[in-house]
C-alpha cells in the first residue's frame, strides 16, 4: 500500500507529463509539422540628415512619409533657414541642405563640388492683420517697396487707399514684420522690391538677408506667422503653405501686366513659364517680376534647391539618396501641387534629372 506522500509525488509526475503532452501537442500545425520560427524585420531604415529652407519643410516631410512607405529611406529635415542649413552643409553636417537662393559661381569657389537640383517652386506671400477688413488687400510693387523703406507708414496712406479703391483702411500705423535669419523666402521678397523699386536696390538690396531699415525681425516663418496673426496693424512675408495652414489672408500683388494676382500654384507656374529661356540657360536665374505679356503671373515666386555634395563615400547612400530626390522630380510633383506648391515645367524637371546623373559615389558613376 502507498503511502500519502508517494501517492502524491505520483500524482504530480502525471500532471506535469500530460502537461507537457499538451504544450506540445498546441505547438505543432494540425500535419504534424512544427511551426516556422517568427520571423523579424532585419532591413534597417536608411536616415538622411538634412535642414534648411523653411518655404520646402512641408513638402519635405511629405515626400519623406510617403516615399517611407515603400523604400527604407528618411528624411530628417530641419527648417532652420536656407542660410544657417548652408552653413551647416559646408561643414559637412548634412547629407543635403534646402534653399530658396542657390550659391552663385563666386560663392561656390573654395568649396567641394555641389550639386544644386530644383525640385519644387511656390510664392512668396504678403500677409497682414487688419480688422474689418473683408476683401483682400491690393498692393502695387512700389507700393510695398516703400512700406518696407518706411516711406510709407499708415495704412490710410494715399498710395494704400488708391489701390484699394471703395476699401475703408484703418487708421493707424503700420507694423513691418520681416525675417531676421538668414532666409531663402527673404531672398526672392527682396529680389522682387529690388526689381520694383530703385530706392530699396540701391539702397538696401537682395538677399538671404537685407540691411532693413524698419520692422520687427523674427526668426522663421513661423514666427512672422504668429507676430502677424496676433498683432493687429501688421505685414508680412512668408510661404503660402505657411499662411494657408495658418488661416491668415494674403494680398493681391499687381504685376507687370497691370493685374492684381493672387498668389496661388498656378500663378506662380505662370511665373516660371514666362522665364522659361533664362532658366533653360540657367537654372539659378530669378523668377521675380515677369514682364507685361506673362498675364495672371504672380510677381513673387522663386524656385527651391536641394544642395548635395557631388560625391559621397557612404557605400549605397548616395544612390539612395538620389533615387529619393528623383522621386521628388516625378510623382512628389503631385503631391506639391496639394501642398500649394507649383509643379516644375517640364523642361526644368528634365535640367533636374539631368544634375542628379552627375552625382558619383567612391568617384564612380552611378547606373
Amino acid at each position: 500500500m502507498y503511502s500519502k506522500s508517494r501517492m502524491l509525488l505520483i500524482g504530480l509526475v502525471a500532471s506535469a507529463t500530460l502537461t507537457l503532452l499538451f504544450t506540445v501537442a498546441c505547438n505543432y500545425s494540425e500535419d504534424g509539422k512544427p511551426p516556422e520560427e517568427p520571423k523579424f524585420a532585419t532591413t534597417q531604415i536608411r536616415t538622411f540628415s538634412a535642414a534648411g529652407s523653411t518655404f520646402i519643410a512641408p513638402l519635405i516631410s511629405r515626400w519623406s512619409a510617403d516615399y517611407e512607405k515603400a523604400h527604407q529611406v528618411r528624411v530628417n529635415y530641419r527648417s532652420i533657414g536656407s542660410g544657417a542649413g548652408l552653413s551647416e552643409l559646408k561643414q559637412g553636417l548634412l547629407t543635403f541642405a534646402a534653399s530658396d537662393a542657390p550659391l552663385g559661381d563666386d560663392q561656390l569657389r573654395g568649396l567641394p563640388p555641389l550639386v544644386q537640383v530644383p525640385v519644387t517652386a511656390g510664392p512668396v506671400c504678403v500677409t497682414y492683420n487688419l480688422p474689418g477688413l473683408s476683401v483682400p488687400l491690393r498692393l502695387s510693387g512700389k507700393t510695398l517697396a516703400a512700406i518696407y523703406a518706411g516711406s510709407i507708414t499708415r495704412w490710410q496712406d494715399p498710395a494704400i487707399v488708391r489701390e484699394n479703391l471703395g476699401i475703408k483702411m484703418p487708421r493707424a500705423e503700420i507694423i513691418v514684420v520681416h525675417r531676421s535669419d538668414g532666409s531663402g523666402t527673404t531672398s526672392i521678397f527682396t529680389s522682387y522690391l529690388s526689381s520694383v523699386s530703385q530706392t530699396w536696390s540701391e539702397q538696401f538690396g537682395h538677399g538671404l538677408s537685407a540691411n532693413w531699415p524698419v520692422g520687427l525681425g523674427e526668426d522663421g516663418s513661423s514666427a512672422v506667422l504668429s507676430t502677424v496673426k496676433k498683432s493687429p496693424g501688421t505685414i508680412g512675408y512668408l510661404e503660402r503653405s505657411y499662411a494657408k495652414e495658418g488661416g491668415v489672408p494674403v494680398a493681391s500683388i499687381q504685376n507687370k501686366a497691370g493685374e492684381f494676382v493672387v498668389p496661388s500654384p498656378a500663378s506662380a507656374s505662370l511665373a516660371i513659364s514666362a522665364f522659361e529661356e533664362e532658366l533653360g540657360k540657367d537654372l539659378r536665374a530669378p523668377i521675380v517680376n515677369p514682364a507685361a505679356t506673362a498675364k495672371g503671373a504672380y510677381p513673387i515666386s522663386g524656385l527651391t534647391f536641394v544642395l548635395i555634395p557631388r560625391d559621397n563615400h557612404s557605400a549605397g547612400e548616395q544612390r539612395a539618396f538620389r533615387d529619393f530626390i528623383a522621386y521628388s522630380l516625378s510623382t512628389g510633383q503631385d503631391s506639391a501641387e496639394e501642398l500649394s506648391y507649383a509643379r516644375l515645367p517640364v523642361s526644368v524637371l528634365q535640367q533636374g534629372r539631368t544634375l542628379l546623373a552627375q552625382l558619383t559615389e567612391n568617384g564612380q558613376p552611378m547606373k
